[in-house]
């Protein structure tokens, strides 16, 4: 496997997690609802560290997109 088929199954896995945190979060949104302030301030359950957590992948992934093209997000 070549470096850039490597980063773009990384990617790929990456992209696999949010689309199952998404489904979690919505799946748990439906059965408790969730207000601002636990969407913001919980520490409890899955909102503990969710929206780190993605944003954490988020900008993973865009980085690895930089990493495959060559090019720099800065």
């Amino acid at each position: 496997m070549s470096d850039v088929e490597a980063l773009k199954k990384q990617k790929n896995d990456l992209i696999a997690e949010m689309l199952e945190m998404q489904k979690q979060f919505i799946d748990f949104e439906h059965e408790n609802g969730i207000s601002g302030k636990d969407y913001y301030y919980s520490q409890d359950g899955l909102l503990a560290d969710y929206r780190q957590q993605y944003m954490e992948k988020a900008m993973k992934v865009v980085d690895l997109s930089h990493e495959i093209v060559g090019s720099s997000r800065f």
